[in-house]
């Protein structure tokens, strides 16, 4: 599995019982807290293995640093943040490469392992299928309120946690069920990541768009326009494979194609057990609300936003 298809990392089966995950991703930062955008941008990048269904087991920094602009300091701190994000995980770091650069960038290559026959992947989604998100949304409207001195300390205390948190509880409650799809939602947005699983699927989904958990006064800030500029390229990219009911408030669909960072997992399985995965992640403090649904099959994929 690797250029062929649009997942989230590629895999690499070894034997009949191991397969290697491998992804790799960076940041520049979206905090003004070295350590929080450490944290954050390990999180984004496990993100991808916990979205295949894997678990990692190595990493390495990959690391852009402008060091005749920024104290050294800065750099330790970001490093020491996702060092705490990768012990977290379980995971272990084994090195990594750097390099002097104009432009501050930090993130991870990961790898992972899973079972060759539990391997997710986002485009297995069956029709009847309900559709798990395990965060809420709203970070990139949520950075640009912050950029314009708008967001309180509370909003912004809550888009780092939830930028920070792994996935990796969501995944281990995943793991419990039978599964048919999983994806992360990152920079496409929800609506953009539904709609690969779509495409990837063959199939047509519906959105619930007024049961998307959303991050606390982000819908405020959307109908103040704070609005990043790659939520109307998103929504301009998927045009032609999106329907928009004219009921739903224009501030909500700019928030489903809000790209995210270090988003939750998108989850596609049967509706009983879809049902049974939300109360058990909710006991565990995971925000999972199941915000939509497989209806029919398209040639083409399609989705639907109500």
């Amino acid at each position: 599995m690797g250029l062929d298809s649009p997942d989230d990392a590629g895999v690499y089966k070894l034997n009949s019982q191991t397969a290697l995950i491998q992804t790799l991703d960076f940041l520049t930062p979206v905090t003004d807290s070295p350590y929080e955008f450490g944290q954050i941008a390990a999180a984004n990048s496990l993100s991808d293995v916990y979205a295949m269904g894997g678990e990692p087991i190595t990493v390495m920094n990959i690391v852009c640093f402008p060091s005749n602009d920024l104290p050294e300091e800065i750099l330790a701190q970001t490093l020491r943040g996702g060092l705490d994000k990768i012990n977290e995980s379980g995971a272990v770091l084994v090195g990594g490469h750097s390099v002097d650069d104009q432009e501050f960038k930090y993130g991870l290559s990961v790898t992972g392992i899973v079972h060759p026959d539990k391997v997710k992947t986002n485009s297995t989604a069956a029709t009847g299928d309900a559709i798990i998100l395990t965060k809420p949304v709203g970070t990139g409207i949520m950075s640009t309120a912050i950029k314009a001195k708008l967001a309180t300390p509370q909003n912004i205390k809550e888009s780092v946690a939830v930028m920070s948190m792994l996935n990796k509880t969501a995944a281990e409650v995943m793991a419990q069920f039978f599964v048919n799809a999983c994806t992360d939602v990152t920079g496409f947005g929800l609506a953009g990541h539904l709609l690969e699983m779509a495409k990837g699927s063959k199939k047509e989904i519906m959105l619930f768009s007024q049961k998307v958990p959303l991050l606390n006064n982000v819908l405020d800030f959307a109908r103040m326009g704070m609005v990043p500029a790659g939520a109307h390229k998103n929504r301009s990219f998927f045009k032609e494979w999106t329907q928009i009911d004219e009921a739903v408030d224009r501030a909500i669909v700019d928030l489903m194609f809000d790209p995210q960072t270090s988003g939750g997992l998108l989850i596609s399985l049967n509706k009983k057990d879809a049902k049974a995965c939300v109360e058990k992640m909710k006991s565990k403090g995971i925000n999972a609300w199941i915000v939509a649904e497989i209806t029919n099959d398209s040639d083409k994929g399609f989705l639907n936003i109500f």
